[in-house]
């Protein structure tokens, strides 16, 4: 069984901690190893600080994957990354992301892992990696990125509305067809896929969404809400 969450939200935006613990009730062990990966923003010293203050207490064991000042060989992170219940990827830059990466074979690794069961989650950046396409802002004004690890069939399109724009120009993306049909996620919303089907989704907030978004065959798109499960209602 091999599983991704997109995530809306999390330890990074959120006051409450709903959808991390949602996230730690999906890992195979009850006492989880939680990697966190900031390669998105550039291993930010202030998210890294974040992360761990929002997960020391969990009643999980986290841990951080470096990448700007790598400190492991080869055998040794691969030993690592496989030894993790849940690879928790941080927001930023998804082409940075996905560029360095590929430069040190962590996309590898993390097929490998997946296919072993690990947990693959991720906000923004950190969702977007795993599809097929995404929508993004890493090269400045939204555009789309037809590049992705395509462990999940499909395209991903973040902070649906929250950003000025996201909205229209995923749609438009997706009804040229230079994005493949996918999923928008609204801040506050989360989806787990298993096996690349949809098997759960959640919300922090009654307002939160999570859309399924195709090409309409007539130069348009269509979005269909998916429904959702209020976490803690």
């Amino acid at each position: 069984m091999s599983r991704i969450a997109l995530l809306g939200g999390g330890f990074s935006t959120d006051e409450d901690e709903v959808l991390d613990d949602w996230v730690l009730g999906h890992a195979r062990s009850p006492r989880p190893k939680v990697c966190f990966v900031p390669t998105a923003s550039g291993d930010a010293p202030g998210y890294i600080e974040r992360f761990f203050d929002a997960f020391r207490a969990r009643g999980c064991e986290p841990s951080v994957l470096p990448l700007f000042r790598r400190e492991s060989d080869d055998t040794a992170l691969r030993d690592f990354l496989l030894a993790q219940d849940v690879v928790y990827v941080g927001g930023g830059n998804t082409a940075n992301l996905l560029a360095v990466w590929r430069v040190h074979g962590v996309d590898r690794l993390l097929r490998e892992a997946y296919a072993g069961g690990t947990l693959l989650c991720g906000i923004s950046a950190g969702a977007n990696c795993w599809a097929e396409g995404s929508h993004t802002d890493s090269f400045g004004p939204l555009t789309h990125l037809p590049d992705g690890l395509g462990l999940l069939p499909g395209s991903v399109c973040p902070h649906y509305d929250s950003e000025p724009g996201r909205r229209s120009s995923y749609r438009t993306a997706v009804a040229r067809g230079a994005l493949p049909a996918g999923w928008a996620v609204e801040d506050g919303a989360a989806a787990l896929f298993t096996d690349g089907r949809l098997t759960e989704a959640v919300t922090r907030t009654p307002e939160a969404r999570l859309y399924r978004v195709r090409a309409d065959g007539e130069a348009g798109a269509v979005e269909e809400a998916v429904p959702c499960r209020l976490l803690g209602g």
